[in-house]
């Protein structure tokens, strides 16, 4: 299990390379939920999404031959684009690997950062295509599967911890596990009493798959939030989930859609669905645990085009 001081070293080491995001009540969305409700916001984060902290913690730590070798990663969006930026801001080659599936603006966002992108056909291709540029001798830094990776993540628990005021709840939305595990890590710490949820939509279910099969397996994914859809959580995920999550939560695509439109309405910020799908999660923290909840969202990111959720709003008819 990744501790409180792993967190903190990563928080050290990656200081004057991203951005301490900011921790504010809001009271659109307190508003909109009927509790008070505080948002970390990364997306503000540098790579419009909490994945450079992570991205950050493994780069500086490669040895020199891993810097002239370059690295890979694997991404349905978001952690191509923080590891495309920040290894060419610390002057190392990097190779993204992505399904076909992940928003354009991803994958320009990559090449225009000067990675080389290579596109599959899907998630389970990408992960293997990039576990073959491993074994040719480019270093895997994988979106989740990774304790410094994961302990990058865990900053964002650190500050949330150090920045808000009380909170009894606080929601993460979940792809393969990163985030959550290194915000409840933290969290389980510095907040002992507050209780960590996590989010997934409907057809990107991996982690409560896992939870109900007593570990990691591999899933079919149909979602739509391409950034919320890895094949399988990991081992190390899974067990920081079992056993300092409280519960997980699945929304449908719709409500996620429809959260991205609610934030930007009632809290005035643009985020993709990987972060709209914890309005609703809220809501059911809020029916479930009573009157008294204090909210704590982590905004994850807002790499989602205006045409795209747009798309999806009339496909659902919330416009």
């Amino acid at each position: 299990m990744i501790g409180i001081s792993e967190i903190e070293a990563a928080a050290e080491r990656i200081a004057g390379h991203v951005v301490r995001t900011p921790t504010v009540p809001s009271p659109g969305l307190s508003a909109l939920l009927g509790a008070p409700v505080t948002a970390k916001l990364e997306l503000l984060q540098r790579t419009g999404s909490f994945k450079a902290r992570g991205a950050t913690a493994r780069l500086l730590l490669l040895d020199e031959a891993e810097r002239a070798a370059g690295v890979v990663a694997v991404s349905g969006g978001n952690h191509g684009i923080a590891l495309a930026v920040m290894a060419a801001a610390l002057h190392v080659k990097a190779t993204v690997v992505m399904p076909r599936s992940a928003p354009a603006r991803s994958v320009a966002i990559a090449e225009e950062a000067g990675a080389s992108v290579r596109l599959t056909d899907g998630m389970d291709e990408a992960f293997a295509a990039a576990a073959r540029l491993r074994d040719e001798g480019l270093t895997l830094v994988h979106p989740f599967d990774d304790e410094v990776v994961v302990a990058g993540q865990g900053t964002v628990g650190l500050e949330l911890a150090a920045d808000a005021g009380e909170l009894t709840d606080v929601l993460v939305s979940i792809g393969g596990g990163g985030l959550i595990a290194g915000v409840a890590a933290a969290l389980h710490a510095l907040r002992p009493g507050v209780r960590v949820w996590g989010v997934e939509t409907e057809g990107a279910e991996a982690m409560s798959e896992a939870l109900a099969s007593g570990g990691p397996v591999a899933v079919a994914l149909s979602s739509l939030v391409t950034t919320l859809s890895a094949p399988t959580v990991s081992r190390l995920t899974y067990e920081h989930v079992r056993a300092l999550v409280h519960e997980v939560l699945v929304v449908p695509d719709r409500e996620a859609v429809r959260g991205s439109l609610d934030l930007a309405e009632h809290a005035k910020v643009w985020a993709e669905p990987a972060a709209g799908c914890l309005l609703p999660a809220a809501r059911q923290v809020r029916e479930r645990m009573g009157q008294d909840v204090r909210l704590g969202l982590v905004v994850c990111g807002g790499n989602a085009a205006v045409a795209d959720v747009m798309s999806w709003a009339d496909r659902f008819g919330l416009r």
